[in-house]
């Protein structure tokens, strides 16, 4: 039977895992083509839309996020203020080593927990599968598709197989 644990963790993990390797790739990309890091790192598809710092940002603010309040933790705490390539690696990795200390047990019965989150000012409350399925899942895979597209649009050499990364 497929537990909330089993849909949390695992797809979170590999998400953030192959967002990595996008993001190593964008730094191989600078450093081949001599493109100053930030010229990426502050790259946009459009005008309104977040840089490629903060979607990476987001991906792992969701990330833990989600690790925690299914799991009844406190979530951690990051300062946002990275501003290179190596300093997003750090965050995903700190985020990666966070949500691999979760256990399944934490996070039974979590499926029904109560979840209020504050978004633009505004209390959205769920019940925990509805949060995850509905809220974190999508909103991890739209920052991390956004990242990848930042990268690709700007001349990486990424195709599907970054993003899917290895298999399952």
């Amino acid at each position: 039977m497929l537990s909330i644990y089993d849909v949390t963790i695992p797809p979170l993990k590999r998400a953030l895992n192959n967002l990595s390797h996008i993001l190593k790739k964008g730094a191989e990309y600078a450093d081949e083509k001599k493109i100053e890091p930030t010229v990426l790192l502050n790259a946009r598809l459009f005008p309104d839309m977040f840089a490629l710092t903060r979607q990476v940002q987001i991906a792992t603010d969701m990330s833990k996020g989600a690790a925690a309040r299914l799991a009844g933790l406190d979530i951690p705490k990051y300062e946002d203020n990275e501003t290179t390539f190596a300093e997003l690696q750090t965050r995903i990795a700190k985020t990666v080593a966070f949500i691999e200390t979760v256990k399944p047990k934490q996070m039974e019965g979590s499926e029904t927990r109560d979840i209020t989150i504050t978004v633009r000012n505004q209390p959205m409350e769920f019940k925990g599968q509805a949060y995850l399925l509905g809220w974190v899942l999508p909103n991890v895979y739209f920052h991390v598709t956004t990242a990848y597209d930042i990268l690709r649009h700007n001349g990486v050499g990424l195709g599907k197989a970054d993003y899917l990364g290895p298999k399952a």
